[in-house]
This record gives structure tokens, C-alpha cells and sequence, in this order.
């Protein structure tokens, strides 16, 4: 398999993933989920999910059950929403390796996108 095709295929299902996990999905569990990585095994067939928790360790399982009991709706999702012959089956896994600062730019970038969640909030505090 091209090296080139699955890294850009892991970039893609990594956005589409923050992007529904973080503004799509209403489970209160999953509202400090940030998706760092998606590793995807060379047949594709499998992705390995690395998500940053803000959360302390409860609140990190419990996230991680919620995720792992959405997998097939995230599946569906990204099949919805991407061309691929065939969307990976995802594990999700917890990321201790993302510093503060990194987490910071990635919050500012997703500010300047202005983008806001499906109720019609922008996810800012009245």
C-alpha cells in the first residue's frame, strides 16, 4: 500500500472524526475529547483512535466506553462523508502524550475556523 495514500487517509479520518465527535456528538462524556492520531494498519482495515482527555481517570473511561459504544456510528458516518472502498474499524485508545501547548494551538485554530456546534452555539459561555 502507497505510504503516501494511507498517511493522508489517516489525516482525513482524524479531521472527520474531531469534527463529529466534537461537534456532532451530544454525549456529555465526550465534550473534552480531543482526536491527536489515527493509525491505520497497512490492509486498512483496522485505525487505532489516540484521543487526548481532559478528564480525570473516571471521566477518561468513561469517555473511552462512550466512544467505543458510538464506533459503528462514527463508521457510518465517515462512510457517509468519505470515499473509501472500505472505512477501517476504529479503536479507540487514550493519548497521554499531547502537551499543553500543542492542545492550546489546536483550540485557537479551531476558534479562527469559527466553527460552531449544531445547536447553533458557538460553545462560548453567555
Amino acid at each position: 500500500m502507497d505510504p503516501h495514500r494511507t498517511q493522508r487517509v489517516s489525516e482525513t479520518l482524524r479531521e472527520e472524526l474531531a469534527e463529529i465527535i466534537g461537534y456532532e456528538m451530544s454525549d456529555p462524556r465526550v465534550e473534552c475529547v480531543d482526536v491527536t492520531e489515527v493509525l491505520i494498519a497497512p490492509d486498512m482495515r483496522r485505525a487505532r483512535v489516540r484521543i487526548h482527555l481532559e478528564a480525570d481517570e473516571q471521566g477518561q473511561q468513561e469517555a473511552l466506553r462512550a466512544l467505543d459504544g458510538a464506533r459503528h456510528y462514527l463508521r457510518r458516518e465517515l462512510a457517509s462523508r468519505l470515499r473509501l472502498y472500505r472505512v477501517p474499524e476504529l479503536r479507540f485508545e487514550a493519548d497521554f502524550g499531547l502537551s499543553a501547548g500543542t492542545r492550546v494551538n489546536r483550540l485557537l485554530k479551531r476558534i479562527r475556523k469559527g466553527r460552531v456546534k449544531p445547536d447553533g452555539s458557538s460553545g462560548e459561555e453567555p
